[in-house]
């Protein structure tokens, strides 16, 4: 493995991770929003005690994610600056509005209603935007002028994978936030909030593997390259849908608890490793381009000594972090007095 390949391995971890994190993250302020009203259910409190302790841990993987990218593949920068621009630019002020209004929502109660609203809505259109720079980097959407590469902008805006992507995005981000408030409410033993992430759950299911195959058609016709690439691991998107398939029926399962159904806990894991095998076979696929056709992961590569000082740096910040975060989730998931709000 070249150390380019190492480097790029290392990105796509941090593009995984926060895509995971932040599609949770990103959910629950959005069912906290349409919830608010709905206080017999107390969804609401469900997904707020989930936000509370979150949010701030995953915005550190998107910096991570960031200085990446300027360290490891510093020649990409240019392009994708200029390419992105515009669509990032969106990003960081959503996001800015989204942390602001979340914190404030919580301080200024007499304003809880409309700083909800805004921090729920911005929520769920950012997934939208940032997954938005994947079809952007397939190449199609990007002109060169001068050497220069600039992102046309009636191509993305007409373009049909774009909007299968952006589908895909807030689909996914609400149907793995609702399995994991689903497990969640389960362990806090909020039956009513249960019941109706359990519902949300199964609806959503569905329709995030129609908007994944409707990718895979539109991408056949504006990016045949990634696409014949992609049917290459043919199995491994099968298995893939075959993970999908089991995680969604585990929402159906009957528990050891009378009358109980649904297990919550399967689906999480399963779905997750559904994305995460997905998610290689588009990886390979896209591999050597970050940008297609011009920039790959050589020719935008950072000098050996600066590739070796990161990756220790990472390995080194990552042994100190991982326990921590680690030790961080088993007291969110597992301390009944913060579950039970005692």
């Amino acid at each position: 493995m070249t150390n380019a390949l190492i480097a790029i391995t290392i990105l796509w971890g941090f593009v995984f991770i926060y895509a995971i994190m932040a599609s949770m993250d990103f959910g629950a302020g959005f069912w906290s929003m349409v919830y608010l009203n709905r206080k017999k259910t107390r969804a609401t409190n469900v997904a707020n005690r989930y936000l509370s302790p979150t949010w701030e841990v995953t915005n550190t993987f998107i910096v991570a994610l960031v200085v990446a990218v300027y360290s490891l593949f510093p020649k990409a920068t240019n392009t994708l600056g200029t390419i992105l621009l515009v669509p990032g630019s969106i990003i960081l002020l959503l996001l800015a509005l989204r942390s602001a209004f979340l914190v404030f929502s919580n301080i200024a109660t007499e304003y809880k209603k409309p700083l909800t609203y805004i921090s729920g809505i911005t929520g769920i259109i950012i997934p939208g935007l940032l997954i938005s720079v994947l079809p952007i980097t397939h190449g199609q959407m990007v002109d060169y002028e001068n050497g220069t590469a600039q992102l046309n902008f009636a191509k993305f805006l007409t373009s049909p994978n774009a909007y299968a992507f952006i589908c895909f995005a807030i689909i996914s981000t609400l149907f793995l936030s609702s399995l994991l408030l689903a497990d969640y409410s389960k362990v806090s033993d909020e039956k009513e909030a249960y019941t109706v992430y359990l519902l949300q759950g199964k609806i959503l299911g569905p329709l995030s593997l129609l908007t994944a195959f409707l990718i895979m058609l539109t991408l056949k016709r504006e990016a045949s390259w990634l696409y014949d690439r992609m049917m290459e691991d043919l199995l491994l998107l099968l298995l893939s849908t075959l993970l999908f398939f089991i995680g969604w029926a585990s929402l159906f399962f009957p528990t050891s608890k009378k009358g109980g159904k649904g297990m919550p806990r399967i689906a999480v894991v399963t779905v997750t490793a559904q994305y995460l095998l997905a998610s290689y076979v588009y990886g390979k696929a896209h591999l050597p381009y970050i940008v297609y056709p011009n920039v790959t992961i050589q020719s935008a590569f950072t000098d050996p000594i600066t590739f070796r000082a990161v990756f220790f740096t990472y390995v080194v910040g990552f042994a100190i972090l991982f326990p921590g975060f680690l030790y961080f989730w088993s007291l969110f998931m597992n301390d009944k007095r913060y579950l039970r709000q005692q």
